[in-house]
């Protein structure tokens, strides 16, 4: 029941920027997910060619919880809206590493049954880190 107590004093996921502009924690997600973005030197500022195929973004809200059930933080992510791009000009091909769950149950096995330390790891911004070969407009 302690989740559900607190989750009463969350502040609520918002449905427009605007709302997620005027509640301090949003706010705060929101500055952190930008200055993440301009870090990791994510665009450049270009004029809009005319036949540029413009891709749009939103903002996303999340509360992120710990295993209790605890709020650990306020996530907002902006986001480019994929559905509006165009095969052969935006992209040329979709790839995303995603580990299998036998893989990850027979290396934790593994672990386990030969005593190897077993470490978490988190790559914050991780989708920041690789690079597009093709020049993608955005708004």
């Amino acid at each position: 029941m302690p989740a559900v107590f607190q989750a009463a004093s969350l502040s609520p996921v918002p449905r427009t920027y605007r709302a997620a502009l005027a509640d301090p924690n949003w706010r705060v997600a929101m500055e952190a997910e930008y200055s993440a973005l301009l870090a990791n030197n994510t665009w450049d500022l270009l004029p809009r060619p005319s036949h540029a195929n413009v891709v749009t973004g939103k903002w996303v809200f999340k509360h992120k919880f710990k295993a209790d059930g605890s709020l650990e933080r306020y996530k907002a992510r902006w986001v480019l809206r994929g559905f509006t791009q165009r095969p052969g000009i935006d992209f040329a091909e979709t790839f995303s590493p995603v580990v299998k769950p036998a893989t990850v149950r027979t290396v934790l096995s593994l672990a386990l049954s030969r005593s190897w330390p077993i470490h978490q790891l988190d790559v914050n911004n991780a989708f920041l880190q690789g690079t597009l070969l093709e020049t993608v407009y955005c708004v």
